[in-house]
């Protein structure tokens, strides 16, 4: 999975974020039950994806709250 850019998320509609960040938060799952098993590869995706997940949740909010940004 790529990175996920402010700039790529603002042209997301309302619903694309949504479903993204339903798509991120199943992978976020998945990989926490991963590193438990101690079968996880390459243990800084969880940080990517958290990452990713608080920009949605970010732009979200400055969308809710009529914030202009980039």
């Amino acid at each position: 999975m790529a990175l996920l850019r402010p700039n790529e998320i603002r042209k997301m509609s309302r619903e694309e974020r949504l479903k993204k960040l339903e798509e991120l938060r199943a992978e976020l799952v998945r990989l926490r039950a991963m590193a438990k098993r101690g079968t996880l590869d390459k243990p800084a995706k969880i940080r990517e994806i958290k990452r990713a997940i608080a920009r949605i949740l970010t732009i979200n909010r400055e969308e809710e709250l009529g914030i202009r940004r980039g």
